[in-house]
């Protein structure tokens, strides 16, 4: 009998510990399936004791199954999301992009929750935590089945994932993963010579993204009105210290429309605006309005991020700005780049932005006060009109000059 429990301990341990046989997941809408995955996948969490730091090692078990509320196959507004959940409380989400013709896992979330004793046993915490990892190395052909049975790890903030007996498909045409396959890397074996090695040179650097998504963010009083309206395009430019490379970086980072959720708050004489951006984003608006002069302007903006590669979650806030300047019962608009500098680790570009946080009637924005710089690239072409009409005219008046003269020579003694 000792025996028999000894054995079950000993392979509820290895499950436990990431010997788990691989899980099937799918995505489904209506009777079509748009993504499925068939993995293994082992994590490794870090976490604060009583008196000391342990790790738990849990592997993601048979019995995970699709959240199907916050699962998605995606839309124009938003990315494809397959969610697994296990245990108590705990979630591993895999969220997808593609350019067309590749498509990629562009965002991996795990979420666990330290209450559960069986995998975090005297945490000193019962929070639920949710980690984000990026730059997960997961591309594919799209219409082809992403295969990887090879171990590929991805690690952040204490966390380690690693993924293995992978086969899984985004953007399925059928009910079925694709027979064609994108092998990683580590998977494929080469039978002719290599390459020679490629001289190490200084590292590639991280391409900057392009412009951000415009977004469309709403607020509403306590008896249901619209109190603000913005709509605008956001990318942050931050400094912070990087874990991986030990040094400060500065990194280009827009904000996702379709994945922040906006909330705040309208008084008389100043408005609140918060986006979130799944939890480790989190970027707040301060107007305030001068009831002496009727104008209203961006008085406070700040930031807090909890990135993957940061060393510490970054904070940077100023609540002593002057931007975005327009009058009451008015919108500011500016298409244009524009660039508010907010500390010196911390700028943040708004793109193609309207904004009004005070005045607001019919659900709508009032007539746009337009900012310098879009003032000036209209001005632009017409300054340019003018000046093409006006050496035209010359060159009219210059003609009928000369010609009156070649007329004048020939006229009758």
């Amino acid at each position: 009998m000792t025996r028999s429990h000894s054995l079950v301990a000993l392979v509820a341990g290895l499950a436990f510990l990431g010997y788990a046989r691989a899980v099937t997941l799918e995505v489904r809408e209506g009777n079509s399936t748009c993504i499925k995955a068939e993995l293994s996948a082992s994590l490794s969490i870090t976490y604060n004791t009583s008196n000391a730091t342990s790790t738990a090692q849990v592997s993601l078990p048979e019995s995970t199954t699709v959240d199907a509320s916050s699962s998605s196959c995606g839309s124009n507004a938003s990315f494809p999301w397959l969610v697994g959940v296990f245990g108590t409380g705990h979630a591993l989400s895999l969220g997808f992009s593609t350019n067309g013709s590749m498509y990629n896992v562009s965002n991996l979330i795990l979420q666990y929750n330290l209450s559960d004793p069986s995998i975090f046993p005297q945490a000193n915490s019962s929070s639920v935590v949710t980690v984000v990892l990026t730059s997960v190395g997961i591309w594919a052909r799209v219409n082809t089945t992403y295969r990887c049975i090879s171990p590929a790890s991805v690690t952040a903030a204490g966390v380690t994932v690693t993924f293995s007996d992978m086969k899984l498909e985004a953007y399925m045409p059928g009910d079925d993963l694709s027979p064609t396959e994108s092998v990683c890397v580590a998977d494929q074996v080469s039978t002719t010579v290599p390459p020679p090695p490629v001289p190490t040179t200084s590292p590639t650097p991280v391409p900057t993204p392009g412009p951000p998504e415009r977004g469309n963010y709403t607020l509403t009083n306590s008896n249901g009105t619209v109190c603000l309206l913005a709509q605008m395009g956001l990318q942050f430019n931050v400094s912070f210290m990087s874990a991986s490379q030990n040094k400060t970086v500065q990194e280009l980072v827009n904000l996702h429309p379709n994945l922040t959720a906006a909330s705040g708050s309208c008084e008389a004489s100043s408005a609140t605006l918060v986006l979130m951006q799944e939890r480790t984003t989190n970027l707040t608006f301060i107007f305030t309005l001068n009831s002496t002069s009727n104008k209203y302007y961006l008085s406070g903006v700040t930031l807090d991020a909890a990135w993957p590669d940061m060393t510490a979650p970054f904070r940077a806030s100023n609540t002593s700005l002057d931007y975005l300047r327009s009058t009451l019962g008015r919108s500011y608009m500016c298409s244009a780049e524009q660039t508010l500098a907010v500390v010196p680790a911390f700028t943040l570009n708004t793109f193609r932005l309207q904004v009004q946080p005070f005045g607001v009637s019919t659900n709508q924005f009032a007539t746009a006060e337009e900012c310098q710089m879009d003032q000036d690239q209209m001005l632009i072409p017409i300054v340019v009109g003018a000046a093409l009409a006006g050496l035209v005219l010359i060159v009219l008046i210059a003609y009928l000059i000369g010609r009156k003269r070649s007329h004048a020579g020939y006229q009758t003694i």
